[in-house]
């Protein structure tokens, strides 16, 4: 529930004393964030020090909030969160690079392969472009997976500030032309969502728009979590070859 007064207060004050109760009263957030994607990165990255850097984006939020626009506060300020903890991992480089160099590959061989066969390439003919086997690209997959909870919420590239992840609404600069094509690219990932393998398909769905962690689907789909990490690392690189494919709105 959102704490109506204490928002009033601080709106027309901005005191530091209220700030600090919204704090305490939101932090669990930042925790269940940061929870959560500890539970997709490598052991060697604390959850602490994830909830860390998620405190600055909820301090964002909470300075840049308006409870006027109608918005949850929640939901204002999840993207904010997400994007200091990952702002925090790539400050401090904990993903080797050859990783980052293994996903580019991978991301452009789904790119290659789906754009010619008009549709979603299997694991063979994947580890076929990229010149590797079956066994050595499900090593692949698994290693990747530590980069892919970053994917959707990155950028497409680096002069680019429009991500996967379908968050891109801005109350606070409700430019006209920048909300259509906002909401054409929004249309165009759900588009792709949609063309995915059914499984990876449910995947995305639970654990971006459900907010599930990977254990808990996989007691939906009875599977082993790890079959859960596969599928969602592969079904995030084809998301992001098939929006290189398209460059209606420069996204490649």
């Amino acid at each position: 529930m959102e704490p109506v007064n204490l928002w009033k207060e601080f709106t027309l004050k901005k005191d530091p004393k209220v700030k600090e109760k919204l704090i305490v009263h939101y932090i669990s957030l930042v925790q269940k964030i940061a929870k959560k994607a500890a539970c997709s990165l490598p052991t060697y990255i604390d959850e602490d020090d994830l909830a860390s850097y998620g405190i600055f984006g909820l301090l964002e939020a909470i300075d840049r909030y308006n409870p006027d626009f109608g918005i949850p506060f929640a939901s204002f300020a999840v993207k904010r969160i997400k994007g200091s903890i990952i702002d925090g991992i790539r400050k401090e480089d904990r993903l080797p690079a050859t990783l980052r160099k293994k996903a580019r590959q991978v991301e452009r061989a789904y790119e290659k392969v789906e754009s010619q066969l008009c549709r979603s390439a299997t694991d063979q003919e994947i580890a076929a472009e990229l010149g590797i086997s079956l066994e050595e690209f499900a090593k692949w997959l698994k290693a990747l997976q530590y980069i892919t909870i970053l994917s959707l919420d990155e950028p497409l590239s680096e002069d680019q500030e429009i991500s996967l992840k379908d968050n891109l609404s801005n109350p606070e600069s409700p430019d006209p032309m920048q909300i259509t094509i906002e909401n054409e690219i929004k249309g165009i990932l759900a588009n792709f969502i949609e063309s995915l393998p059914e499984k990876e398909k449910y995947v995305i769905s639970l654990y971006y728009y459900h907010d599930l962690s990977n254990k808990e689907i996989a007691k939906i789909l009875e599977v082993t979590p790890s079959r859960i990490s596969q599928l969602h690392t592969k079904a995030i690189f084809r998301l992001r070859g098939k929006l290189s494919q398209n460059n209606k709105y420069n996204l490649k």
